[in-house]
């Protein structure tokens, strides 16, 4: 069993949420129970994750999109108050980090997913450097945009949505998990052969296509798997108490 706070102060010291100007707040964003027996992490705060959650026996939650955003409505109505009447009828702690758990060199969504698809990053780049950028662990390159894209696609269990730009081989990769296609420019200026995120919007096929540099978008939710478990295993076993990662289907 561990203290709420110690939960809260050991998020805190791993993810540093100080350093990052982010859109909403990251910690503790709805206050259960003061003892914690069980932790359950997941991706986002839905109704589905925390019903799922309840019924998995949790004190507290831990996820990447928590419910509090920058410039939204403020109003508890709808899905807002089904959400947060679901946490407060079980007294469920959530704790929500948005950018500090994509930036984590370790356990972020970043770094754990270069790790899933076999890439090693040597640098970062774009705002906050949150961007990675490196090559295959292995050392090789991808013959081309399709192979790499196959790759993905068999690491991510899911399909992906490529657009070409590089022509020939490609060796440096630049990654950087979510909805996270405006770094296509800056990954562009970092050398990258090709860019990974989540989300693809309009202009982002004629960047790659005129700066001959493969776009692959790999789905939001697809590449925020794998931060938010590793970090909730990590304090979990530190503080002595269970963990369940528990994944809810998004084809986003």
């Amino acid at each position: 069993m561990a203290q709420r706070d110690s939960l809260l102060c050991a998020f805190d010291a791993l993810l540093e949420p100080g350093r990052f100007k982010d859109y909403g707040p990251n910690g503790l964003q709805v206050e259960g129970r003061a003892q914690v027996r069980r932790l359950v992490s997941g991706v986002t705060a839905s109704l589905a994750f925390l019903q799922a959650a309840a019924e998995d026996g949790a004190d507290a939650v831990f996820v990447h999109h928590g419910l509090f955003w920058r410039g939204q409505d403020g109003r508890v109505t709808g899905w807002m108050k089904q959400r947060l009447a679901l946490l407060l009828a079980n007294d469920i702690s959530l704790f929500a980090y948005h950018l500090p758990l994509d930036a984590h060199p370790e356990l972020g969504n970043n770094a754990r997913f270069g790790l899933q698809l076999g890439l090693a990053a040597d640098g970062r780049f774009g705002e906050q450097d949150l961007g990675f950028i490196g090559r295959r662990v292995d050392g090789t390159a991808f013959a081309d945009t399709r192979q790499l894209a196959q790759h993905a696609e068999l690491a991510l269990g899911r399909r992906v949505t490529a657009v070409e730009g590089a022509r020939g081989p490609i060796e440096r990769i630049a990654w950087c998990t979510g909805g996270a296609q405006g770094y296509f420019e800056a990954a562009i200026a970092a050398g990258a052969d090709a860019f990974l995120t989540g989300e693809i919007s309009e202009p982002q096929t004629h960047y790659a296509r005129e700066c001959a540099v493969t776009f692959i978008a790999c789905g939001h939710h697809a590449t925020e798997r794998y931060g938010a478990p590793a970090v909730a295993a990590r304090v979990a076993s530190q503080l002595g108490i269970e963990h369940r990662f528990i994944d809810i289907d998004n084809p986003a």
